[in-house]
Formats: structure tokens, C-alpha cells, sequence
């Protein structure tokens, strides 16, 4: 509609000034405030909007345009689909993730790696049973496969990719099978993460982060402890350095109270402190474990399997 009023009459100039100036206006107010339909709403009731925090919402944009081109350009590539429901995902669009790992599922049948993200998205929209049947599908899809190092969509400082497809997918199963409250599964699940586990301690660190709040929530107390083995102060911590700050603490190496630095993301923020509020529920302390969780679901990082996992121990909590 712009273009052809900036062609029309010089009359119409001013006019066309004016609605552009209008439209771009909306268009900013639109970008300040954030989606407002919900991608999902969050086991408390709470509707959960696509609002992405501390992120350069032009770069996301702009890469969402690129890997869309990228897909039009080549309809029929598995990677361009893959990329641009990664792409939607990093915008916290994730029903419109969801929607194009599907639509690229249909073509690509026995693409592990879709249903892989897929899954992803499904836990950051709370639907833990349909992630658990897609990351099954993905296992089954790569049981006899070579594994493959997975590109990052948001690089790490080092800008090196640290995970693999096969790592990725039985890590997020264990995380969905931890969210439903299959504990048990959830042990070996990851222990078979373990076993995909790259030449780097990120990867490790994850696992045993997870391995550990598994089996303390089963009650497995000197098992649980046996995880901190190995995680000292040498650790090389390119990505997970709330995980890593977590073990840290269940080891005594850092006290509650000096577990969270000032300069904390939002992300690490919520990460640390939901291991502290399930550390003080596994201890028996309830009433601080609650308080934790709620300040967690008082924030806004609603996408972390942190602030999911809150949310799940505070319906839970509650229930009681």
C-alpha cells in the first residue's frame, strides 16, 4: 500500500508522509510491546508471550528473513527446514516452531534431527508427553546412524559447536522424562547422554547436573553424590557455567548465599536458582524451596528448562 501512495500525485506527498509515518510508529510500539497471543500458557495459569530477553531482536529477524529465503530458495532441503523452525524457536515463537518442524517432517519422514527440535520446542511449550514420543522417534531414527556435531544457531564465545545430534536427543529426553517426574528414567536416559558426550566438560557438566537432581529427587542420596566426582576448580566451562556453579555448590565448594554473581544473566539467574530451590526441597527444606520457585516464575525466561522445571515443583507443592 506505501509504495503505491509514494507514486501517486504530489498532492497526495504529504499524505503519504503521514500514514507512513503512523505505520512505522505502530510497527515500533508493536516491537516494544511483544507478541501478545500466547505461545502457551504455563502449568500456573500464567500466559507465556514471545518476548525474548536480552536478545538483538533485528539479528534474530534478520536471520528468521534468511533462512526463510534459504528454504524458498531450496524447498525441498531438510536443513533449510531445520533452520527455520531454529530460527522461530530463538524469537520464542515456538507454536510457529512447532508448526514448521512439522510441516518439514512431512517431507523428511525419517529426519531424526526434526523431530529432535521438534521435541525442544514441545518442552518449551509444556507439552512433555508429545516430546517425550518425538525425541523417542528421534532416538529410534539414529540408533544405527553416525552421529553428527549439530551447527549452533547462537554461537558461544569460542564459537564451537559442543553437542551432538545423538547427545541432544537423549539430553532433552532425560529433561522431559525429569519434567514429567520419571526420575528413574530420567537416570537412564542421561546416562545414555553420557555416552555421546564430546571431548569437552560442558557436555559433562550438563549431564551430571541433571544426573545429580535425578537421583537426589529418587532418594539415591550416596549416588547422587558420587556425580560430583571430578568437578573441581579445572573444569574448562566454555556454555554452562550455572550448571557448573550448581555442582559447585551440592559439592560445598560454594555457599548458597554466594552461588549467583551480580552480573548473572536473566538465563544463568533462573538456571542457578532453581538446582538451589530443588537442593533445599531434597533437603527437606520446603518452605525455601518454595519461595525459589516462585521467585523463578515471577520472572520472565519462561523458554528455561529451569523455569519450567519451577513450575512443575510448584504445581506439585501446591498439590499437596
Amino acid at each position: 500500500m506505501i509504495p503505491n501512495l509514494i507514486r501517486c500525485s504530489s498532492r497526495h506527498v504529504a499524505y503519504a508522509a503521514v500514514i507512513l509515518s503512523l505505520v512505522c510508529g505502530t510497527m515500533a510500539t508493536l516491537a516494544g510491546d511483544g507478541d501478545k497471543t500466547p505461545q502457551a500458557v504455563s502449568l500456573l495459569g500464567k500466559p507465556l508471550l514471545a518476548s525474548p530477553q536480552g536478545a538483538d531482536l533485528a539479528k534474530l529477524e534478520a536471520d528468521l528473513a534468511a533462512a526463510r529465503a534459504a528454504l524458498a530458495a531450496n524447498p525441498d532441503s531438510e536443513e533449510a527446514a531445520i533452520w527455520v523452525g531454529r530460527r522461530l524457536g530463538y524469537l520464542w515463537r515456538m507454536n510457529e516452531a512447532i508448526a514448521a518442524f512439522s510441516q518439514g517432517i512431512k517431507k523428511h519422514p525419517a529426519s531424526a534431527a526434526l523431530y529432535r527440535h521438534r521435541g525442544h520446542r514441545y518442552i518449551s511449550v509444556r507439552q512433555f508427553d508429545r516430546a517425550i514420543a518425538d525425541l523417542e522417534k528421534a532416538a529410534e531414527l539414529m540408533r544405527h546412524a553416525v552421529d553428527v556435531v549439530e551447527k549452533d544457531g547462537q554461537p558461544n564465545r569460542l564459537n564451537v559447536p559442543l553437542t551432538t545430534l545423538k547427545y541432544n536427543i537423549y539430553y532433552h529426553l532425560g529433561v522431559a522424562r525429569y519434567l514429567k517426574g520419571d526420575f528413574q528414567v530420567a537416570v537412564k536416559v542421561f546416562r545414555e547422554a553420557q555416552k555421546h558426550v564430546r571431548v569437552v566438560d560442558d557436555n559433562r557438566i550438563a549431564i551430571k547436573d541433571w544426573m545429580y537432581m535425578s537421583l537426589r529427587r529418587l532418594g539415591h542420596h550416596s549416588a547422587a553424590k558420587s556425580e560430583l566426582i571430578g568437578v573441581d576448580e579445572g573444569m574448562s566451562v566454555i556454555e554452562n557455567g550455572a550448571y557448573y556453579r550448581r555442582l559447585r555448590m551440592y559439592a560445598g565448594a560454594i555457599t548458597p548465599e554466594r552461588l549467583i554473581p551480580e552480573d548473572a544473566s536473566e538465563l544463568d539467574r533462573t538456571t542457578m536458582l532453581y538446582g538451589l530451590g530443588n537442593w533445599y526441597r531434597c533437603r527437606g527444606e520446603a518452605e525455601k524451596a518454595k519461595s525459589i520457585f516462585e521467585r523463578i516464575v515471577g520472572g520472565s525466561y519462561w523458554p528455561a528448562f529451569a523455569y519450567i522445571a519451577a513450575e512443575v515443583d510448584l504445581a506439585g507443592l501446591k498439590g499437596k
